[in-house]
């Protein structure tokens, strides 16, 4: 196969004949320590700074969202996390191990899930988690025994002897995060779980990982759907340029980086709009053909768009997604 992403599946390939040699990071973990510490970390490519300074710890059994805009330095920070590729400075930690000195023992306790599916083509579903198994050093018995499970999980039973190429979109996500749950892995590391997904497939995606924080896994997540984010995240941290610019709590940060409502005015000429509806809002943004309004009272915009031919409006509370296109910006950026 060919592995593009660098969270594809070879990562597993350095816990052969390693990790099985240390059988004391599980108990060595002192209790109510973050799963995942990152403190200070850089990382350049020649002249360009990628991760600057970046500092955040993910606690045992919340779901933590790292949010950013293409080139924001997300996927370079997964793989310093992973050690596949090590800081120039600052300290990391996963599962208590000190990382990259340590990334292999930390890995045996770790489930990945790429950005994009990996699985064998040439083996059933069956077979691609028996396989995957093998990088754990689980025997063909104590496959036999799992494999059942992960396919009433995967809600996959009755295709288990199916091959990779008759399964859909949504199918070979769930085999992918059925797959990274082999070796029980305290902590999952997820790179936009759900791109490409159809609703239903994202929903039932949403009501697995929902199910794994029930029972006490760790998951740190990276995703572009920011309703993805406000759904599942317990805190999640926003990015750009390699430097933290927010963290905390959604509803948190909704709160205090909008704190208001929104009101979206479509319309052939935005900027008119926004001099014409100056005087009544305190903020406002142009994007394209649309004026976002943040209004504590909406009722003298109401007043003045109400039953206008030329525009349409929207009135909502307050996202994720405001804050997000308030922090990074609601141009694109290449």
């Amino acid at each position: 196969m060919d592995y593009t992403s660098p969270l594809d599946f070879p990562y597993a390939i350095f816990l052969r004949h390693e990790c099985m040699t240390d059988q004391t990071s599980r108990e060595s973990d002192e209790s109510g320590a973050p799963a995942i510490e990152f403190s200070e970390v850089r990382k350049h490519y020649g002249e360009r700074t990628v991760v600057d300074g970046l500092s955040f710890d993910v606690r045992p059994g919340e779901c933590f969202g790292l949010l950013g805009p293409n080139g924001a330095g997300k996927t370079t920070t997964l793989k310093m996390l992973l050690g596949i590729t090590s800081p120039d400075s600052g300290a990391i930690r996963l599962v208590g191990e000190p990382v990259p000195a340590r990334a292999r023992f930390a890995r045996e306790r770790v489930g990945v899930v790429p950005q994009f599916d990996n699985l064998d083509p040439d083996f059933t579903v069956r077979e691609n988690l028996t396989v995957f198994g093998r990088y754990f050093g689980l025997t063909g018995a104590r496959m036999d025994a799992l494999v059942p499970s992960l396919l009433e999980f995967a809600r996959l039973e009755s295709k288990a002897d199916a091959r990779v190429g008759e399964l859909s979109g949504g199918m070979k996500r769930r085999l992918t995060l059925a797959r990274a749950l082999v070796n029980d892995p305290d902590v999952l590391v997820m790179d936009e779980p759900t791109t490409g997904l159809d609703p239903q497939a994202r929903h039932m995606i949403w009501e697995r990982l929902r199910s794994l924080l029930a029972r006490g896994k760790t998951i740190l997540l990276t995703t572009h759907f920011m309703e993805e984010a406000e759904r599942l995240c317990d805190r999640l941290c926003v990015i750009e340029e390699g430097r933290k610019i927010a963290e905390g709590r959604p509803r948190d940060l909704i709160e205090s980086v909008i704190g208001s409502d929104v009101i979206e005015i479509y319309g052939p000429d935005p900027q008119a709009l926004a001099a014409e509806l100056e005087p009544f809002v305190e903020r406002m943004e142009v994007s394209g053909e649309t004026l976002f309004c943040y209004v504590d009272d909406p009722q003298p915009v109401h007043a003045r768009v109400k039953g206008r031919a030329d525009v349409r409006y929207l009135h909502r509370p307050a996202n994720l997604e405001d804050v997000f296109l308030r922090l990074t910006g609601r141009e694109m950026v290449d």
